[in-house]
């Protein structure tokens, strides 16, 4: 399988030379995280970060959502530098993030409040986004009465109900069991296939990425870098034989290889 060529067409998030170091406590030093990122992501496309743990996957993530800073170079949102999280870039975790005191229908009408929406539409936005992630009739119950692939199903509709651009997920499926994660998996290409939402999506799996992606990008052990770019020859919408497709086989195949050493390296 041959790597992708990163050409642009109709670029919504674009990130440009980005460099992004930390003060190592103690000794003065610096910590490089990320070295010279360059990448476009297309509007309405699935674009999965692949790489070995403290690759800097999750960073680069944190500062597309405006929650960090680069130390060098940028990340443009339709042409405009990110300086700050807004809604426009909306976010699902590992660990839920679903407020305790707050029902599965206040949790996913969180955001919107902020946006000066109506008690009424809220509602309705909410009810409409958990239908689509397959939670109707949980509106009432609270985080700790459903199980932990419910929660991340509410966070997934918190997250897509104040309309975002661009949806980045970050490791959302974690802490789940295995059955639970394929099932999941397989509701947010759903998901993602329904609403053509832009999707940046940080796994350790390579099966995960090969089953999401429409292209993958290979990053090396700290300092991450883009090793290399894959697009996924899977039509969509995804569904559960796909994971048996030769195309999907080899792929799932080219990755390890392509990963062994960096994964050596740890």
């Amino acid at each position: 399988m041959k790597p992708a060529q990163n050409a642009p067409c109709d670029p919504q998030i674009v990130i440009d030379h980005l460099t992004k170091e930390f003060a190592v406590r103690g000794d003065g030093k610096m910590l490089r995280a990320l070295d010279s990122i360059a990448l476009t992501i297309r509007r309405g496309e699935f674009v999965v970060l692949l790489g070995p743990s403290g690759c800097g996957k999750s960073t680069l993530l944190s500062i597309i959502a405006g929650f960090q800073h680069p130390t060098a170079g940028e990340v443009l949102h339709d042409g405009k530098p990110i300086s700050r999280p807004d809604h426009h870039r909306t976010v699902v975790f590992q660990d839920y993030a679903l407020f305790p005191w707050m029902t599965v229908l206040d949790n996913v009408a969180f955001g919107l409040k902020a946006q000066g929406i109506s008690l009424k539409q809220r509602v309705e936005v909410a009810q409409h986004f958990i239908a689509l992630v397959k939670l109707s009739g949980f509106e009432q119950r609270y985080p700790h009465e459903i199980s932990g692939g419910m929660k991340q199903r509410a966070a997934i509709a918190r997250a897509l109900a104040p309309n975002p651009d661009v949806l980045l997920m970050d490791e959302p499926f974690g802490a789940l069991d295995a059955q639970t994660r394929v099932l999941l998996q397989e509701e947010v290409a759903r998901v993602a296939f329904e609403t053509q939402k832009t999707v940046l999506f940080v796994t350790h799996s390579i099966e995960e990425a090969v089953f999401l992606g429409d292209r993958i990008v290979v990053m090396s052990a700290r300092p991450g870098r883009v090793q290399r770019i894959y697009d996924v020859p899977l039509q969509k919408p995804r569904l559960p034989e796909t994971r048996r497709l030769p195309e999907f086989v080899q792929l799932s195949e080219d990755l390890w290889e392509s990963l062994k050493p960096e994964w050596q390296l740890q």
